[in-house]
């Protein structure tokens, strides 16, 4: 069984005893000596020679936990009937579940709901399908899409074992913005196959956002979509990531005094999340950003130009600098990884510019652990709940989504994400801002509903809002009225 990768965790072990081989003083003692604490004992079942009992136990970790059962079995008379823990418990027949909206009492609701009332409104969206928009779920609901083939650091684990992941983010949605969010996860990883998956379905959803979907097909596959669609597509590994970096970055740089468009900015990673992070760093006005990859930075000239790194060298690294992250990274402002575990030294951080802002977003083990890091820089982020400052994109998703449905946005543009970003930095108020906080909880009341509103303004200024109607007297309310336009 599996726990939580950092942090405390509850396991329940159900074991049976045979009392004439092992008392539970040992069994007690076993755990203890593992490192375990034991905080609940229920006898489930008990007879002269056998009993069974659940133990739940406090653990560290994985580690831990297969310390405690190796102890455990090392015991005559000891059988391990079962082991469950709080997350396992929480996914028991899934996550998420539908409700209707109203209850069928008579013969005349289900007439109505249903055969013959329903016929009405079917051929009512028949003569003008835009209908669905307010007569639908249409209105409300997201399709959260993956083939499971880039599952947070899990990697190509398929459809199946992706689910999980995806009935988490339909929550998210769901507690955070009202969004009604659908897992679907796809048996292919054909880019064709998906693409006309997603056209197929597309009808019942207001909005798709695609999730851990591996790199470079995530980028065909989002831009296909975004063209062939008329409803927003979001590539929440890209984008959201990227919105919120932005968000924690815009102030970092208020604490170093540093402006943006003065930075040397280095990215280590440039994958899906590191070519979204740096489109929306130039974007809010960054020039002199240098990606580093495995073989060093990227430069113009060293790849095909219609190759993705060759389209990402033209647009960075205007100085053409090369050489390894450990060349590069002398005198820069800004680190923010996307990469993997341990890629920055100390030695590193300590040739960065004055007050260096670092974003070590690799999880669950950054690029340099925060505790080596913090003596030499000035602001410290990570993608880490454990730390101060997560880079997390729930405060991103379900604002974002709630804001497009609401205007009925026909796409997501770079200013509709520009200004996720700024909404999402201003819920840390000038008093609230320090090192230890620059990004808001993913708990914060007021992000939603902040980067909602800033969502619908960009909307409006950038022509993709397809309600207009009243809307800009509504920016602020819980909710838009479904029936207008």
């Amino acid at each position: 069984m599996s726990s939580s990768a950092h942090g405390i965790n509850t396991i329940i072990l159900r074991l049976e005893m045979d009392k004439e081989l092992v008392t539970f003083g040992q069994v007690a003692t076993a755990i203890n000596e593992a490192g375990g604490d034991i905080i609940a004992i229920d006898v489930n079942q008990s007879t002269k020679t056998m009993t069974t009992r659940d133990i739940t136990i406090q653990v560290g970790d994985d580690a831990q936990q297969a310390l405690i059962m190796h102890g455990l079995l090392d015991l005559p008379g000891i059988r391990i009937i079962n082991v469950s823990d709080q997350v396992f418990l929480m996914h028991l027949g899934g996550k998420i579940e539908t409700h209707p909206k109203m209850r069928i009492k008579n013969r005349a609701d289900l007439s109505r709901v249903y055969t013959p009332g329903v016929a009405k409104v079917c051929m009512a969206i028949h003569d003008d399908p835009l209908k669905a928009h307010s007569l639908t779920i249409k209105r409300n609901t997201v399709a959260v899409v993956s083939d499971g083939t880039a599952v947070l650091g899990l990697g190509n684990i398929g459809p199946e074992a992706a689910m999980p992941v995806m009935e988490g983010k339909a929550m998210l949605f769901k507690q955070m913005a009202d969004v009604d969010a659908f897992p679907i996860c796809l048996n292919t990883q054909d880019t064709e196959e998906i693409i006309r998956t997603v056209k197929a379905i597309a009808p019942a959803f207001g909005g798709i956002n695609l999730e851990d979907i591996s790199s470079p097909r995530c980028f065909e596959i989002e831009q296909r979509l975004i063209e062939e669609l008329d409803i927003p597509v979001f590539h929440d590994d890209q984008h959201g990531t990227a919105v919120v970096i932005l968000a924690g970055l815009i102030n970092a740089l208020k604490i170093v005094d540093k402006k943006i468009e003065d930075c040397k900015i280095v990215i280590c990673g440039i994958g899906a999340a590191g070519i979204a992070c740096t489109k929306m760093l130039l974007t809010a006005g960054a020039v002199n950003v240098i990606g580093v990859d495995r073989a060093g930075a990227i430069v113009a000239g060293d790849y095909d130009t219609n190759s993705v790194f060759g389209q990402y060298a033209a647009m960075t690294n205007p100085y053409l600098t090369q050489g390894d992250l450990h060349q590069v990274i002398e005198d820069a402002d800004v680190f923010i990884g996307v990469s993997g575990p341990n890629v920055l030294h100390v030695e590193d951080v300590q040739r960065m510019a004055k007050d260096p802002i670092v974003f070590a977003m690799a999880n669950p083990t950054p690029e340099i652990a925060p505790e080596l890091a913090e003596p030499f820089v000035r602001v410290m982020a990570t993608g880490r709940s454990d730390y101060p400052n997560q880079i997390n994109n729930v405060l991103c998703f379900p604002g974002l989504f709630r804001g497009v449905l609401d205007c009925r946005a026909s796409r997501i543009t770079e200013g509709m994400k520009l200004a996720a970003s700024h909404a999402i930095a201003s819920a840390v108020s000038d008093e609230e801002l320090n090192e230890q906080y620059i990004i808001p909880s993913v708990f914060h009341n007021e992000v939603a509903a902040r980067v909602r509103d800033a969502v619908i303004h960009a909307a409006i200024e950038d022509g993709v809002a397809r309600r207009r109607r009243r809307l800009e007297t509504m920016i602020g309310t819980a909710y838009m009225d479904p029936t207008s336009d």
